[in-house]
């Protein structure tokens, strides 16, 4: 089965030349960041602060991508749901999560195997560790800018060139290096440093974070398209496209100057951290527990601080809330919960098993809880949440919320062919809802179908760029002297029933991640935002 006709998930576009005057093929130059580490290490800003590259990028979601304990079970259920095509299911997969090992099958003409790479005796091991090496360096800065922005480029289209020579492969950077560096980088590892911007263009990381999967029938063949995940597409919709990119985010510049390298290292002015910044400290903190077992590199405080520095990312540049218009008239309580997102792109983006959620507690003077709604269970689930008790139901958009067992939840949700709910992504057709928080400047009537609004949320005024604005209407007991009002925003990376879908399949990977999540699951999500205000009856 050829996965480009059948299973037009994921490619990598390769651009291999013929070595000049041997005439020989060959393609990239594939190294595990180990190579990268000696010289890209141990740097610090005059002030003392770490900035090393190598142990930043070790400790990310991009250094860890093929380790990630989530992805390799949801990998294992989608092969299972479509047997018939699992040998390109795991090939297209392994385009983002798993690139050089992609690109060094792609090169001999053949599929990458997700599972086969895994295996404790792999039966190529040099493949097998650049596999396990996720989103590495030599592999991302080689990537050319030539296709950027075009459809051709997403779902893991980039391109990658065969140098003119095994032993000059260009590795792409923002800063000019003089030719005596130059030739110190390219003795040591056959790399030489090429100036170039493209790789602060956010249209380099849409490569992989616009992607479209493509749902399959029984036999293998395609019976709809669905944009996974498309935080390009969304931030371009934004006024953001025109103020800040991905990586002025999430891999946010030195202050002042400072070295790339460790060895002959210049000073420079806008030195990115490597440090991938994004919003998935649950797993972060789930590859330290475990990293025995997930054969995890970097340092235990090397995680804990990347999960720290993840958590405070959260904080600081997701989202704010208020508690505005509170009334108290005789039996009945009202007030309204506003959310600002503040990023560059909805909240939360990308992967659908992401959620978001309004968790709102009202008490009297004594603290006695009079109502609340969405509260977080041990198990990860929400109480109230349809979804999370019934997974052929999910929770609406609300404009207003009267009842405890309504809760106001920002996520997608998909649907299959039949319009069952579905956490399958190769059985998933449509959103049936996206409700995910607007950035600002998106304008819901003329957005795209591929980061269009569903569901109720499309007709709430109240839902607009920059946020959403909820309405509580609330009985409550008359003659109370007071009513203090909680509104606190959560975010959980992995829903509770984007994990617990996965207890059917009896693997060894979705019954490993299956425990994980019982055992961690207390922290699964994070506390966003808060906002209190205090009510007096009106006299």
């Amino acid at each position: 089965m050829h996965p480009t006709k059948h299973f037009p998930i994921l490619f990598v576009a390769l651009l291999v030349c013929v070595h000049a005057g041997a005439g020989e093929a060959h393609g990239p130059r594939l190294e595990t960041g180990g190579h990268c580490m000696a010289c890209h290490s141990g740097m610090t800003t005059p002030s003392g602060e770490d900035i090393s590259i190598g142990s930043s990028w070790r400790a990310s979601m991009m250094g860890n991508s093929a380790r990630d304990p989530y992805w390799q079970a949801a990998v294992r259920r989608e092969v299972m749901d479509h047997p018939t095509s699992s040998a390109a299911i795991e090939d297209s997969c392994a385009t983002c999560h798993m690139p050089m090992a992609r690109v060094h099958a792609a090169m001999r003409g053949a599929q990458a195997s997700v599972f086969d790479n895994l295996a404790a005796a792999p039966a190529d091991p040099a493949t097998s560790e650049l596999a396990r090496d996720g989103v590495s360096c030599g592999l991302c800065h080689q990537i050319r800018g030539d296709n950027f922005g075009a459809s051709s480029s997403f779902s893991g289209g980039f391109r990658i060139e065969a140098p003119p020579s095994a032993s000059a492969a260009p590795v792409f950077g923002p800063f000019e290096v003089d030719r005596g560096r130059q030739r110190v980088m390219q003795s040591a590892t056959d790399f030489v440093p090429t100036s170039s911007s493209h790789v602060q263009q956010s249209e380099f990381c849409a490569t992989c974070h616009t992607l479209y999967t493509h749902a399959l029938n029984s036999a293998g063949e395609e019976i709809g398209r669905l944009p996974e995940q498309v935080p390009y597409l969304e931030w371009q919709h934004s006024e953001y496209r025109n103020a800040r990119s991905c990586q002025d985010c999430h891999m946010p510049a030195v202050a002042g100057d400072a070295p790339i390298t460790s060895v002959l290292g210049q000073p420079r002015s806008g030195v990115s951290r490597h440090t991938f910044e994004g919003a998935n400290a649950y797993m972060l903190r789930m590859l330290n527990k475990y990293r025995g077992e997930l054969g995890v590199t970097a340092s235990s405080q090397e995680l804990e601080s990347a999960a720290g520095r993840t958590i405070e990312f959260l904080r600081t540049q997701s989202a704010q809330l208020a508690v505005e218009a509170t009334q108290v008239y005789a039996d009945r309580l009202s007030f309204d919960v506003v959310v600002r997102n503040l990023a560059g792109h909805k909240f939360p983006t990308a992967y659908p098993s992401r959620r978001a959620w309004l968790h709102v507690v009202a008490r009297n003077a004594a603290g006695a809880i009079l109502f609340e709604s969405g509260a977080l269970q041990p198990d990860g689930s929400i109480t109230g949440n349809a979804n999370d008790s019934d997974p052929a139901r999910f929770e609406p958009h609300y404009a207003r919320i009267e009842r405890a067992d309504e809760v106001q939840i920002y996520e997608s949700v998909m649907t299959d062919t039949a319009g069952r709910v579905t956490t399958g992504l190769l059985s998933a057709v449509r959103y049936v809802k996206d409700n995910r928080l607007l950035p600002q400047g998106f304008e819901k009537a003329s957005a795209g179908e591929d980061i269009a609004v569903r569901g109720e949320a499309l007709t709430d005024v109240d839902f607009q760029a920059g946020g959403d604005r909820v309405r509580y209407f609330l009985p409550i007991a008359q003659g109370l002297a007071a009513v203090t009002v909680t509104a606190e925003l959560w975010f959980q990376p992995i829903g509770y029933r984007w994990a617990y879908n996965l207890r059917q399949y009896d693997t060894p990977e979705t019954r490993r991640f299956v425990r994980y999540f019982e055992e961690t699951s207390t922290a699964s999500a994070v506390l966003v935002a808060s906002a209190t205000a205090s009510v007096r009856p009106v006299q």
